[in-house]
């Protein structure tokens, strides 16, 4: 029944010119990336020609000349050693004002004159400003502004040293503490003082010694055997094939 509807099914034919087809066609070759580039992948297949004395070589092939570093010194290199008209340096007179500029724009040639004449100056000793000077450190030393007084020398036996002495005995901290340093780590306690009795006593009572009893200082003896074991061990006299 469903034969000749399934052989139909199979068998679609669609006209090629309707405008849904064309439309889809046309969609299709304008979203196509091998169609958009197939012009360019054409020209890639085919042989360059280029000419060597081409505009655009010739351009090329001067801006990397121009470029080069060993061509921007060829000339350089080629003229070392072939001046012409002159024996020694010292008569090209190019060579004669490069070394003279260069000398005027040494820094240490131009201060040598002013370095050698700063430590050739003389100044007389009886100028204002020596003098000045002199009297200005005088002013400000402070040896000679201190003066020291006369050392004074006291008998022994004295009523202001005695009192003096006196004086620092009562301040001094070595004299206030020597009762105190004598006594230090003379302590004494009797033997039957309340103290050391409850000292023992707790030393006892923290003793783990005292507290426990050492094992192999008990004596010990073989445990009887209990009705259990003995019935135990007559059941196996009794039943043993030995015996």
């Amino acid at each position: 029944y469903t034969e000749a509807w399934d052989a139909d099914k199979t068998s679609i034919h669609v006209m090629p010119d309707t405008p849904a087809i064309l439309l889809a066609k046309a969609n299709a070759a304008n979203v196509s990336h091998k169609h958009y580039q197939k012009a360019w992948d054409e020209a890639k297949s085919k042989s360059y020609d280029i000419r060597a004395d081409a505009i655009p070589i010739k351009q090329a092939k001067a801006s990397r000349d121009i470029a080069s570093e060993y061509k921007y010194k060829a000339t350089h290199e080629k003229e070392k050693g072939h001046y012409i008209g002159c024996k020694t340096a010292q008569d090209d007179p190019k060579l004669v004002l490069a070394a003279r500029a260069m000398m005027l724009q040494n820094d240490r040639v131009y201060k040598k004159a002013y370095n050698d004449s700063k430590t050739q100056i003389h100044i007389p000793p009886d100028a204002l400003s020596v003098q000045a000077a002199k009297e200005c450190q005088t002013l400000v030393s402070d040896v000679d502004y201190r003066q020291y007084l006369h050392q004074w020398t006291c008998l022994p036996d004295q009523n202001d040293v005695i009192h003096a002495r006196k004086a620092y005995d009562l301040q001094s901290d070595a004299v206030y503490k020597s009762d105190l340093e004598w006594l230090r780590g003379i302590g004494w306690l009797p033997n039957d003082s309340p103290e050391v009795k409850r000292v023992k006593q707790a030393q006892d009572l923290l003793s783990d010694n005292v507290y426990r009893t050492p094992i192999d200082s008990l004596k010990y003896t073989s445990i009887v055997d209990t009705p259990d074991v003995v019935l135990a061990k007559t059941n196996a006299d009794q039943v043993s094939i030995v015996r």
